[in-house]
């Protein structure tokens, strides 16, 4: 008989046993309330605290600040170090590359740089009025955006801001002779050369652009974008070198940046970009 009594309570602590260590064990402390993991140990059941913070609802409080701030910087350090692509990318804004992080299926954050040499993209020339400029460029564009994909498919949609550190030199080129500027004509020879840069006044510029972003395998993909960045109005430097007449080359010069500042050269950047992606 005292066998059988003895079998029953050892099965009866078994059972409880058991269920703590499938339940969790919920300890009330003044008004904070936290769920802790039992685990066992030599003699029975300890409550092991979890890594993640407590929150007080009454006192609107977070109790383990500590935890929350170590936690939430290793989780966006873990994000930062592991992206979910990397582009290389040709087109208007230069040549360049991006990485990109995904928030979730439909949104991903991207950073990148395009520049260099890019003028002949646009021709190399351009007219203000009746004279020709040839365009010189060295392009520095860093950018900072979101591409979202509405459908969950290969179309997207971006948008940002790009940080715009653009060199444009410009030459004027004489037509027969002659710079005819604002319906004056200036003797070439007297103003000599015409040369000078050009500066957009956005510090941050910016974009918005739509695409196609297909995969072709599981890892690799093209893209293509098309839209447009606001640069902002335009400031000019011109000056007259190699003249014969220093007064006529200086007002051809004054003439001739006056033209360029109204004509607002890429005050609206287009940005056309073809480039590859792999997805990690």
């Amino acid at each position: 008989m005292k066998f059988i009594k003895l079998t029953a309570i050892s099965a009866a602590v078994l059972a409880s046993t058991a269920a703590l260590a499938a339940e969790p064990v919920v300890v009330v402390d003044g008004n904070d309330a936290v769920v802790y993991e039992a685990e066992p140990v030599a003699m029975g059941y300890e409550a092991q605290q979890p890594d993640a913070y407590a929150y007080n609802a009454d006192a609107g409080i977070v109790s383990n600040t500590a935890g929350a701030v170590v936690g939430g910087t290793k989780t966006f350090f873990q994000t930062a170090i592991n992206p979910a692509s990397v582009s290389a990318e040709v087109g208007t804004l230069g040549y360049g590359a991006n990485v990109a992080w995904a928030m979730n299926e439909k949104t991903e954050l991207q950073a990148g740089w395009a520049g260099g040499d890019s003028a002949d993209l646009f021709g190399g020339d351009f007219d203000a009025d009746d004279i020709n400029y040839d365009v010189d460029a060295d392009f520095s564009n860093p950018y900072v955006g979101v591409q979202y994909r509405p459908a969950a498919n290969w179309f997207t949609m971006g948008a940002g801001v790009i940080i715009p550190d653009n060199d444009i030199d410009v030459r004027a080129n004489a037509n027969d002779s002659n710079y005819r500027i604002d319906d004056v004509d200036y003797d070439a020879d007297e103003v000599g050369t015409l040369e000078g840069n050009l500066e957009h006044r956005n510090k941050l510029a910016p974009y918005a652009t739509i695409g196609f972003r297909p995969n072709i395998t599981n890892n690799w993909g093209v893209f293509g974008e098309l839209g447009a960045a606001y640069m902002g109005k335009t400031d000019a430097t011109v000056r007259a070198v190699n003249g014969t007449d220093t007064d006529t080359g200086a007002s051809a010069a004054a003439a001739a940046e006056q033209e360029l500042e109204d004509k607002d050269y890429l005050e609206w950047f287009p940005i056309v970009k073809i480039g590859a992606t792999y997805r990690f």
